[in-house]
């Protein structure tokens, strides 16, 4: 089973993708969950938000997991939250920062010996979409560094679930999933 965590703050999107993961996943045959947790549901407050993907019925349905992927949307939550509990050994970060790799691991020392892959999200959304919201651009990374999906299949299918947008708004988040694609280190 794939098991990935999100991090992030109430209001920057980390639910909306992973429920547009869960959607796109369901389209390929495999079983999918998307939920979150809250302790403030208030607008930036901290967050989680969880994706399991499996070929069989998913039966757990509770949030401890041992996550294959760790997404952080907010790089504050790197130093305020322990984004490293129940990580594995071969857990993969991807982190929205605006320093690389190597500056995020030296800052962070929780960091150090975990496969960690940064990209600017957050710069990544405010020049395509207009507003700071990471999560199409995460995810985006996550096709690149995952290898789960074809980023054409992945564009098509994610431009079919936003759909309802104005079209300006769905070029937008297609154009932050390619360059967070691109960008990823």
């Amino acid at each position: 089973m794939l098991e990935i965590r999100w991090h992030g703050r109430a209001g920057q999107g980390a639910v909306t993708g992973a429920k547009g993961l869960a959607d796109v996943v369901s389209t390929t045959g495999k079983q999918v969950q998307a939920f979150a947790f809250y302790g403030s549901a208030k607008r930036g407050a901290a967050m989680t938000a969880y994706n399991r993907v499996d070929e069989t019925p998913i039966m757990n349905h509770e949030k401890y997991m041992e996550p294959d992927y760790v997404f952080v949307i907010d790089p504050a939550l790197v130093y305020t939250t322990d984004v490293t509990i129940n990580a594995k050994e071969n857990t993969v970060f991807i982190i929205t920062t605006h320093m690389n790799t190597a500056e995020l691991v030296a800052s962070q020392p929780r960091l150090e010996g975990k496969e960690v892959y940064t990209v600017d999200c957050i710069k990544i959304a405010q020049e395509t979409i207009g507003r700071p919201i990471p999560n199409t651009p995460m995810l985006g990374a996550f096709m690149k560094i995952s290898k789960m999906y074809d980023i054409e299949f992945f564009k098509e299918s994610m431009h079919r679930i936003l759909g309802k947008l104005p079209p300006k708004i769905v070029d937008a988040n297609m154009l932050a999933i390619q360059r967070a694609y691109d960008e990823v280190k």
